[in-house]
């Protein structure tokens, strides 16, 4: 076992004294190790339940011979982070949870790993620990919260931000802006829309790297906990069948994501993690392959902040594994395939099949290719991505003058000021992974769009990227982005820009002799960094990869 390098032979006396420090008695010095990852903190309401998690988890290896330690990560809330200089650090988090596992888990060698997330940079942050460390691994989630009401209307985290919108425009009193405040999120767990926390915590479930079940049954629920204790039996299992992350984390696996991604509408941030998950596990994922997979996988479900449906009614309609069921009709998904409770296809056996409402069949799809689409062009030579399964139909196609921002809170106050008007296209630049650096996610303006009515008549375009809460034409990713020189970058106000999603095309309609006359004088904005922000930017790439580190 490699808790050996711990706790056996006589050179081993100190290591084993401060184990029966810790109160590890002999018969637990022979037992397997298993560490708990836990990022349990007072911050987030998706991680208040952790500690209760963890408690299970811990019963379930107890009772399935294993001696489980529980150390703790970070975790950034981007709910909390959003719109303020804070955000910078939300993405950047990921490299740290990623880092700080590797580290704990090489100083003190353990044999296996549970891993406890719960939102948006954590759950792939833990993916790339446990696709470099390679021990045998598994994923428990707190779940996903329930979904609030106001005024006889289901909702979600993203309708508060909206709400601020509907306000600056005068449409809705103070009063009623405190029942978004009081009311949108109701309990503890991942906020209730397919935003980016649930999305990931989805194709977790989809490719093979928890049970089935663990990213839709609620925070609240006590099968959640019964759940957590299975999976602390499981990682047991996997121990002493010696199956790994890297068995599991293989190109059929990232396709059957891919698959599900696509067919769940998930958030366009599930392209910036797969992306960076794969690299960490060495296998080859692109943008290339997150287009393919997109074009030829129907849209299955049109879940809240697109519809009225949450995540708890994915789960009473059969979860993860019912759409991944209805997939296979289609020869969508892999069936031979390993996760950690068996092959993708036994895992099928026990699966509910498409209700027609909630999991759409394959014969009558929301629509029929994938909820992201990747858009290339002069202005994204690398690629871009939108969630067009959250884009109104009239804004599919659609051609205007571009309003220009060098900051987020440059576009906000112009939004929220009403100087933005029907056909417009608002581009936000200097927010990429090293223009921003840490690409901010857009929420703000996006909801603040949505509030005043705009998202059906207004685009907008960024080298950052939007929260899985966003709706509306709302274009990230764009890369290269315009710290590192892209056309993004000599965008002027009232420039013509042409999107044209089902075509996957974005450009700026000047002729070619001007953009190179622009960009041959071009120089990029510059910021004055200090601390963690000044290291990352220096690391960083491209949003088309992931915004990994730089090998």
């Amino acid at each position: 076992m490699r808790s050996d390098l711990l706790k056996k032979g006589p050179e081993r006396t100190p290591h084993r004294a401060l184990l029966k420090a810790l109160g590890i008695t002999d018969s637990e010095m022979k037992r397997p190790f298993v560490a708990v990852v836990n990022s349990k903190s007072d911050y987030i309401p998706g991680h208040m339940n952790l500690d209760k998690i963890a408690e299970a988890v811990k019963a379930g290896i107890r009772g399935a011979g294993g001696v489980p330690f529980e150390f703790n990560t970070i975790g950034v809330c981007d709910g909390l982070a959003m719109n303020h200089p804070g955000m910078r650090y939300s993405l950047c988090s990921r490299e740290l949870i990623a880092d700080s596992i590797e580290i704990m888990l090489t100083a003190h060698p353990l044999d296996a790993v549970v891993f406890i997330p719960n939102c948006d940079k954590i759950v792939p942050g833990m993916l790339m620990a446990a696709a470099r460390l390679n021990l045998p691994s598994i994923f428990i989630s707190g779940g996903p919260m329930l979904s609030g009401k106001v005024q006889g209307k289901r909702l979600a985290y993203s309708e508060s931000f909206e709400a601020v919108g509907a306000f600056s425009a005068g449409k809705i009193t103070a009063e009623a802006l405190c029942e978004f405040e009081n009311l949108s999120c109701p309990t503890c767990g991942s906020c209730a829309g397919m935003y980016t926390a649930n999305s990931m915590n989805c194709l977790t479930e989809a490719i093979g790297m928890s049970l089935p079940g663990a990213a839709t049954v609620p925070a609240v629920a006590s099968a959640r906990l019964r759940l957590a204790k299975e999976t602390g039996e499981k990682i047991m299992e996997l121990l002493e069948k010696n199956i790994r992350p890297l068995d599991i984390l293989t190109l059929e696996g990232f396709e059957n994501a891919l698959a599900c991604d696509m067919a769940l509408g998930c958030s366009s941030n599930t392209v910036l993690h797969l992306l960076a998950v794969s690299h960490a596990a060495g296998v080859p994922v692109d943008m290339a392959k997150v287009e393919a997979v997109g074009r030829k996988t129907p849209q299955l479900c049109k879940l809240n902040p697109a519809s009225e449906i949450f995540i708890e009614d994915l789960n009473a309609a059969g979860g993860i594994q019912a759409v991944l069921k209805e997939l296979v009709r289609g020869g969508l998904v892999h069936t031979g395939n390993l996760t950690v409770s068996g092959s993708q296809g036994e895992r099928l056996e026990q699966a509910a099949d498409a209700d027609g409402q909630v999991i759409h069949t394959l014969e009558h799809p929301v629509r029929p290719d994938g909820g992201i689409a990747v858009l290339y062009g002069n202005l994204a030579l690398e690629g871009s991505v939108v969630k067009q399964g959250a884009v109104a139909p009239g804004m599919m196609q659609h051609e205007g003058p571009a309003r220009v921002f060098d900051s987020e809170e440059e576009a906000s106050a112009a939004i929220l000021g009403g100087k933005i008007l029907p056909g417009d296209i608002v581009v936000i630049r200097y927010e990429g992974p090293k223009g921003g650096p840490g690409m901010r996610e857009m929420l703000a303006p996006t909801a603040a769009l949505a509030g005043m009515g705009l998202d059906a008549s207004v685009a907008l375009i960024t080298d950052g990227r939007f929260s899985g809460a966003t709706r509306g034409t709302a274009i990230g990713h764009v890369s290269p982005e315009a710290a590192e020189g892209g056309l993004i970058g000599v965008i002027q106000e009232g420039d013509r820009i042409r999107i044209d999603i089902p075509g996957r095309k974005l450009e700026l309609l000047l002729p070619e002799s001007e953009q190179e006359a622009r960009l041959a004088v071009f120089v990029p904005k510059k910021k004055e960094l200090s601390g963690y922000l000044k290291r990352y930017a220096s690391l960083v790439t491209s949003g088309s990869k992931g915004a990994v580190f730089a090998d």
